[in-house]
């Protein structure tokens, strides 16, 4: 669970955050001013702290500099009245992860505590190529001649401070090697900010990456500052850079040859130090070629380029992943699963694993969570069949349920029946599971507090 320090001189707003973040399932804090946020800070160990500017004692921007000097990696969001904005953004230059201006609202305060701990995990997980213990640190996999020319470019660019572009499939790694890239790379104490390109609507992104000025469109009541401003001194990392709309394209090269931008409705150019390092698993030479990418841009960002391969083109590391992942999900799960069988690695060596890694990874996390032996085999549920993701069974199995239930003349029940069906794969996740409800949420691809709503008496009944 993590840990939440919410710094603030008025007890009716610390109430109030505190019981909000409760709620949220979040271990809270509190501290009245700056002095007492660092005596917490140097005292407990902490996951993210959420302060004030204006305190009496110690202000937010004094405790800020001294937390940030003692433990460079723990985020900080700064909460400001409108009429403080220039501070939060001078708190945004002294490494503030980011600022709320009040009065806020609470599904946006929640949202920036889920982006900030999301990215002190990335922050505190090093990634390492070698034999890694469970003390949190992600490791790189695979012994491969192509894999150890991916190594062996890591550590010639890392240190170089150079633009990286990262090719390959969905689920090969290209973030994890970005992390890696980052993690040996001379800005390590400072940030890493990554955002996928493909996964915010168009008219979102220009914002989010740029920031805004006030009043710059409907609904802009306050100054925003965006990641590349956010992410001064340090590393960002943007996936999928094969989906950037074509005008922004064009603000991202000015950024790779002079450092500066505009926020979205302003006309001041801010100054930035950013690593960019992109991926995508797109063609972008096929891109540039029918007009969908830019060339100039094309040829700023390929300054180094590193190919990941396909698993179904290293398949002498599967072996290697398998144990890993087996590994990684005892621990998660709490299970003593010692291996796996020849016949279900032979079995697993058949798939042409087109998700590659992160399908393997499903795959093996299923596989452990339901494997009541020693050892994955193909007894195990789901099993390790090369066709085991085909959607046919399930197909099959819905026709048949609709089928009965037109045979029966129950089509008119269609309501309850949806009920009955979520019940019990809810019923078949907490068994499969233990009880965990955690674990459940996750396997069942919900939230923790939507499968709470559903376990709520009266729910569905």
């Amino acid at each position: 669970m993590n840990t939440i320090l919410v710094v603030d001189d008025q007890s009716t707003v610390v109430y109030s955050l505190k019981r909000l973040l409760q709620m949220a399932g979040y271990q809270v804090e509190t501290a009245a001013d700056g002095s007492e946020a660092l005596a917490a800070v140097r005292k407990q160990p902490l996951d993210l702290v959420l302060m004030d500017v204006r305190m009496p004692t110690m202000d937010g921007l004094t405790a800020l500099e001294m937390i940030k000097d003692a433990q460079p990696q723990l985020p900080v969001i700064m909460m400001t009245a409108y009429s403080t904005i220039d501070k939060a953004i001078a708190a945004t230059k002294l490494g503030a992860f980011d600022y709320l201006a009040k009065p806020f609202d609470n599904e946006e305060l929640l949202a920036r505590v889920h982006e900030a701990l999301q990215n002190r995990e990335l922050l505190t997980k090093t990634v390492t190529f070698e034999q890694a213990e469970a003390d949190g640190t992600e490791r790189v996999i695979g012994r491969s001649p192509q894999m150890l020319a991916v190594y062996k470019q890591i550590g010639q660019v890392a240190p170089a401070d150079a633009t990286v572009l990262i090719k390959g499939e969905s689920g090969t790694g290209k973030e994890l090697i970005a992390r890696a890239i980052f993690h040996h790379s001379k800005r390590a104490r400072q940030k890493f900010l990554a955002l996928n390109c493909a996964a915010i609507p168009q008219y979102l992104l220009e914002s989010e990456l740029f920031g805004y000025e006030r009043g710059a469109f409907t609904g802009a009541d306050h100054k925003r500052i965006g990641k590349f401003e956010q992410c001064d001194r340090g590393t960002i990392f943007l996936d999928e850079i094969g989906d950037m709309p074509l005008e922004l394209q064009a603000k991202l090269l000015r950024i790779l040859e002079h450092g500066g931008f505009e926020r979205l409705g302003g006309s001041e150019t801010i100054l930035t130090d950013v690593r960019i390092i992109a991926a995508t698993h797109r063609n972008l030479e096929e891109m540039v070629t029918h007009g969908k990418f830019r060339e100039d841009l094309y040829y700023r960002l390929n300054v180094v380029n590193i190919e990941l391969p396909p698993l179904r083109e290293r398949l002498e590391d599967l072996k290697e992943l398998v144990a890993y992942f087996i590994g990684l999900y005892n621990r998660k799960f709490g299970k003593n699963v010692k291996g796996v069988t020849a016949e279900a690695l032979a079995e697993l060596e058949k798939h042409p694993w087109p998700g590659n890694i992160r399908e393997l990874a499903n795959t093996i996390q299923e596989a452990v969570l339901y494997c009541p032996g020693e050892h994955l085999s193909l007894k195990c549920k789901p099993l390790l069949l090369h066709d085991q993701h085909s959607s046919e069974p399930v197909e099959l199995a819905v026709r048949q349920l609709a089928q009965t239930m037109f045979s029966n003349n129950c089509q008119d029940r269609f309501q309850e029946v949806i009920g009955m069906f979520e019940r019990e794969m809810v019923r078949k996740a907490l068994e499969v599971t233990a009880g965990n409800q955690v674990q459940s949420a996750r396997l069942l691809g919900i939230s923790r507090n939507t499968l709470r709503k559903k376990l709520e008496p009266g729910d569905g009944d």
